[in-house]
């Protein structure tokens, strides 16, 4: 009785010791120590671990540009017989992907621990709130309306100011991959409405406002509406000020435990909408992506670790 306990208790030690984040921190406290090649298959471990933990070994090196052995080699570094073994702990993590089944027992259990832990299950509890919320708000059909306003228009400007500002520049600076006509305005510090002084009825306006209201977005979208653009509207409420009538207004929820608003709820909504851009945009939207990527590496945009030393063979 006695040994098979010790055998359960060892199991379950080595069991957390190789789950991926203690994985991922051991790569990244050991990576400087390490050879060329592995530091480039640890970095991509840690950068990819759901990828790493999907693919075969093959896919994986050939991601990487290093041949099998190197991961082979980081393997046995890491403690683990075998490839197989290493990616092991990855790929059982991939049921996260089910998430939604797991339960709420890990909020019940920061409930339970001090002052520290039950604050953050209340922050935990009001994220989760707030985007459940927004997403059972955004509508199938006004969601397919949304998308054909944005990918039969000419142009879709995209308009925010403030905190919101980055939500506008991140659906900006994804979407124009998936449809070219995206632009993110004002453009040179100006205002908004200055960048639509030629648009035209094909053309429509994304408009990212909370309470309170910013007055440069009401205006651009007044402008707008005066120049016959369609208008999609995300905000925290349909009505926010007298004659905003948007074609499709996502109401999203902002409730906050600290005093600004929470943009968890419109960044899912801005998210599901760039799902469906790039579903819409099919192949074309894909080999964007791929020139965007190219073009960033050629030129030096990413951090690159050191390429490992080509052998000369004899």
């Amino acid at each position: 009785m006695f040994y098979t306990c010790l055998f359960q208790n060892i199991c379950s030690f080595t069991r957390m010791e190789h789950t991926p984040t203690h994985l991922t921190n051991r790569l990244r406290e050991d990576i400087g120590q390490m050879p060329p090649a592995l530091q480039a298959a640890a970095k991509y471990v840690v950068d990819h671990p759901g990828d790493f933990g999907l693919n075969p070994i093959r896919v994986t090196a050939a991601n990487i540009g290093v041949s099998s052995n190197v991961l082979v080699r980081l393997a046995q570094r890491m403690g683990f017989d075998s490839f197989e073994a290493f990616r092991g702990p990855f790929r059982a993590a991939l049921v996260t992907d089910r998430e939604g089944d797991l339960g709420q027992d890990w909020l019940t259990a920061l409930h339970s621990k001090d002052d520290f832990g039950k604050t953050q299950a209340r922050f935990a509890q009001n994220e989760q709130n707030i985007v459940a919320r927004s997403l059972r708000l955004m509508n199938p059909d006004k969601t397919r309306q949304a998308i054909q306003h944005i990918t039969t228009a000419h142009r879709c400007y995209v308009t925010a100011t403030r905190a919101s500002y980055a939500l506008a520049y991140y659906f900006s600076y994804t979407g124009r991959m998936a449809h070219p006509g995206i632009q993110l305005i004002p453009r040179h510090l100006g205002s908004a409405t200055d960048d639509l002084l030629d648009a035209s009825p094909q053309d429509c306006l994304i408009a990212i406002t909370v309470h309170p209201y910013s007055a440069d977005t009401i205006q651009s979208m007044r402008f707008a509406k005066k120049m016959g653009l369609r208008i999609i509207l995300v905000s925290d409420s349909d009505v926010i000020a007298p004659g905003i009538d948007p074609d499709v207004a996502f109401t999203v929820s902002t409730r906050t435990l600290h005093p600004f608003s929470c943009f968890t709820g419109a960044m899912a909504i801005l998210e599901c909408l760039l799902g469906h851009l790039f579903e819409a945009g099919g192949t074309a939207a894909s080999q964007r992506v791929e020139a965007y990527q190219k073009a960033r590496e050629d030129t030096g945009a990413y951090w690159q670790p050191s390429k490992p030393p080509r052998l000369r063979r004899t």
